[in-house]
């Protein structure tokens, strides 16, 4: 049935290869990267070294260096990712070529991935669902770990840690080759504590909560994470199957889940270390299995993937309203399990076409637990088809084009209250969400095309993508308290679309590169939680709604070589948005980014005798500016501009054919006091983190 449909979709239409669809512009050092030539959509290829290099605490805090690219942190071990200002459900995180299927509504808890495992990374700006169909409306952050091993045994050992939460890890790894098959494991612990901020004191509903030692009370983690991977890789056919299961478990400030708190008989300030009560564990396990083949014309691609993710939220059982105090510290559960599989067919019939088709398949089962509600049991089931054609016209310019169908079902079981509330004088289990079942269908186009003359790179696309609402947005109904508000969902929501045309320019020389990406995008129907005037529970009460929205912005950079070591950096981004219907026309979108830009100045130098693009050792100092936000939606207040100094140092030690590499990183080194306006916990009065050193030191055999 598979070839079928892929034979079907190759007769619709045509395309370039999946992976070369996927890449985007690249600016590495100096020189022009063939990477910026395979794609019209603006993107950033990351390798492994860049990662170890800029190494900050979670991943993406790792890549916030990236323009366009922002950190939604959760406390100091975990963050979400955000492209151009979309996050959550809004951007597609891929391992491997399967796309990562958590809890991604939550607003509370980072990505379940090890961010130690991964060999490189590819960060796509603007709209991907040509590709990856329903959350790629956004972009999309591929993340790699599949690195087949040369030798007969390799590996790393890697300590580091950080000083702000008092942050301890271990990572290590080891792989090795025999002929056409090789194996690869990895294992990683992560041990943390309260995190610091620069204050002694915060404000929560005007009462004035005072923090020991300015630490954020119960905001200590921990994390585990392992992974094996056994494959074969010969000429013309490759396949491997990988296990991986990271395992977390973090405090919430507690401050910050309810004034109840006060009342408790938990002493928050005994340690630092401890993961007392409200707390959060998650856990997911994948399994997936990619597979290869090809030859001169042809080459076939099969990705088939099984995730578990369970997540469990605890709280002291206290009467809310009235629900009777309840007789155990499960507040909230969710049990989700995916199954995926792709599959995806590449033609090359001539000089000029290069062809692909795919199919994409998955279905999510969740089913809750807990005597907290805000999300009911649900499934649902996608299924999308593409084709997609890439057509070199000359060396110079390249042509690409590509059309997808989706088709989605989503079913949303009803649930009421497990306890009774007075209705009419009557006491009644109250329904908070009704049974559901909605189809959702899609068309989706992509166009774009690449140029080049003599220095200059010229690039630009266009495109329409969607996204399916998620079972939050459709049924939602209760308090979330790591935001501080009630939230309830839209049953009658339609799916949400975009328009988006991305630009690309370009000039590299041997000193100098000069790039700027603007882009345009409007949403006839942007679903986002609506703040009301009412009251329920105490907390206020926010509502998904759809409204017109247009967004435009861009980013810059600029890297200029000055002398044989050293080299200045500034880079910047703008985003506006804007509603243009509903209760809230004329206002922008709820925490939305501000303009930044960052000066930095870098000297590195080899080895001697070692290779001219291989810098042992290397010094910068960094200027992260981050305008000011006026631009807001009632009931958010402004938040003031602000301004951290930043540095890093590293060195690599060669002994033989083994590689010793040491890192340091400092955030914030002048303790700054400043608020995110992106944070949640900045409504609450929660400054971000204050001065933080980080530290890498790995070993590489």
């Amino acid at each position: 049935m598979i070839s079928n449909l892929i034979a079907a979709a190759l007769l619709m239409c045509a395309v370039p290869d999946s992976t070369v669809t996927l890449s985007g512009v690249t600016v590495t050092g100096n020189r022009r990267n063939d990477f910026q030539m395979k794609s019209s959509q603006s993107g950033v290829q990351v390798s492994h070294d860049y990662l170890q290099t800029n190494f900050a605490g979670s991943l993406m805090q790792t890549l916030e260096g990236i323009p366009g690219v922002k950190a939604m942190s959760i406390g100091s071990g975990q963050s979400k990712p955000t492209i151009r200002g979309l996050g959550f459900n809004r951007l597609a995180v891929a391992e491997d070529g399967i796309k990562h299927e958590g809890q991604q509504w939550g607003d509370d808890h980072g990505l379940e991935i090890d961010q130690f495992a991964i060999d490189r990374a590819e960060v796509i700006k603007g709209p991907a669902a040509l590709l990856y169909g329903s959350d790629a409306i956004g972009g999309v952050l591929s993340l790699y770990t599949n690195h087949v091993p040369t030798e007969p045994i390799e590996g790393a050992v890697q300590l580091f840690g950080r000083t702000n939460n008092e942050q301890m890890g271990l990572s290590a790894k080891i792989g090795g080759r025999n002929g056409h098959f090789f194996y690869r494991a990895n294992v990683t612990l992560i041990d943390y504590a309260d995190y610091q901020v620069p204050t002694d004191s915060i404000q929560y509903y005007s009462y004035w909560i005072r923090l020991k030692n300015g630490r954020l009370r119960n905001t200590a983690g921990l994390e585990r994470d392992g992974s094996v991977m056994l494959g074969y890789a010969g000429y013309n056919f490759h396949t491997d199957v990988r296990v991986s299961d990271s395992y977390s478990k973090s405090g919430f400030f507690a401050n910050a889940h309810g004034l109840e708190v006060r009342l408790s008989s938990i002493d928050y300030d005994h340690s630092r270390r401890d993961i007392d009560l409200p707390l959060q564990s998650v856990n997911h396990l994948k399994v997936l299995s990619h597979t290869t083949w090809r030859n001169e014309l042809f080459s076939a691609e099969v990705n088939l993937a099984y995730q578990s993710n369970l997540r469990k939220e605890q709280s002291e059982p206290i009467s809310h309203g009235y629900m009777p105090k309840p007789d155990n510290s499960l507040e909230r559960k969710f049990n989700k399990s995916t199954y995926t599989a792709n599959a995806a067919l590449h033609y090359s019939p001539g000089e000029h076409h290069a062809l692909s088709a795919g199919i994409n398949t998955e279905h999510q089962h969740n089913r809750r637990d807990g005597w907290g509600f805000i999300i009911p049991d649900f499934e649902t089931t996608s299924m999308g088809a593409y084709c997609m054609d890439r057509y070199t016209v000359s060396e110079n310019l390249i042509l690409n084009a590509g059309l997808r169908y989706d088709h989605a079902h989503t079913h949303i079981h009803s649930y009421n209250d497990w306890y009774q509330t007075p209705v009419d004088g009557k006491p009644t289990f109250v329904q908070r969400s009704a049974d559901i079942s909605r189809n959702f269908d899609s068309f989706t186009w992509s166009a774009g095309v690449n140029y080049t003359n003599g220095l200059w790179l010229l690039k630009a696309n266009i495109g329409k993508s969607f996204r399916v609402p998620i079972p939050k947005e459709l049924g939602a109904d209760g308090v979330n308290y790591h935001i501080f508000r009630y939230e309830r969902g839209n049953a009658e929501l339609d799916p949400e679309q975009s328009y988006q045309i991305d630009a690309g320019i370009s000039w590299v020389n041997d000193v100098l590169t000069v790039q700027v990406d603007p882009y345009v995008n409007y949403f006839p129907n942007y679903i986002y939680l609506n703040p009301t005037s009412n009251y329920v529970e105490g907390l206020q009460m926010y509502h998904y709604t759809q409204a017109k929205v247009l967004r435009y912005g861009l980013e810059a950079q600029l890297n200029y070589a000055f002398a044989e070591h050293w080299e200045a950096e500034a880079k910047g981004e703008y985003l506006y948005a804007e509603q243009k219907s509903g209760e809230k026309k004329g206002y922008t979108l709820p925490f939305s980014t501000p303009w930044s830009a960052d000066f930095g100045l870098k000297y590195s130098a080899n080895a001697q005798g070692s290779e001219q693009d291989s810098k042992t050792f290397f010094a910068s100092l960094n200027a992260h500016i981050v305008g000011a936000q006026n631009e807001i939606v009632p009931p958010e207040k402004p938040t003031k501009g602000y301004w951290t100094l930043n540095a890093s140092a590293g060195k690599n030690f060669q002994m033989g054919k083994t590689v010793l590499k040491v890192v340091i990183h400092a955030d914030n080194l002048l303790n700054r006091r400043y608020y995110d306006h992106t944070s949640y916990y900045r409504l609450i009065d929660v400054p971000e983190p204050g001065r933080n050193f980080s530290l890498m030191a790995g070993l590489e055999f």
